[in-house]
């Protein structure tokens, strides 16, 4: 059941330490050029991800509801892992302590609560595939070691 909704605005992406999340690990390089992938976000990679998802998602538009009302989408973060040569990314969740929090009306099972936190997750998936496949083009700045052995054929 696809989302009906307009591609919302992209998010504002902050200076956090992807180590501090607990779903992500980058290792080396600490240039995760936030910019350049806000700018690319704006200029495209956001909407284009969203509708993707957006019309393939088993999320309901309820759901989708709950998750614009309480701005979650604002919490991603998108990253470059150099080391990995790849855009990580972490997705806004609802905590499980939900039901104490009172977040939402609406919110009232865990299967919503899954829908919501599995439907996050492929769109923050949905928005690397977009920007590694079709607007960054940087090089991975790996050199191999000089010492490496030469084979013949």
């Amino acid at each position: 059941m696809p989302v009906t909704a307009e591609p919302p605005e992209p998010p504002t992406l902050e200076s956090v330490d992807p180590n501090e999340y607990e779903d992500a690990e980058v290792v080396g390089d600490t240039d995760y050029r936030r910019e350049e992938i806000e700018t690319f976000l704006r200029e495209g990679a956001w909407a284009e991800a969203f509708e993707l998802w957006a019309a393939d998602t088993d999320l309901d538009d309820a759901g989708f509801g709950i998750v614009v009302d309480i701005e979650m989408l604002q919490h991603f973060d998108f990253f470059w892992d150099g080391f990995a040569d790849r855009v990580g990314y972490h997705a806004p969740g609802i905590p499980e302590d939900w039901k104490q929090r009172d977040l939402h009306p609406d919110l009232d099972s865990w299967a919503t609560v899954s829908a919501i936190n599995a439907g996050l997750t492929e769109l923050g998936q949905q928005v690397c595939e977009v920007l590694y496949d079709e607007y960054i083009d940087w090089e991975s700045e790996y050199e191999a070691p000089d010492d490496l052995p030469e084979f013949d054929d």
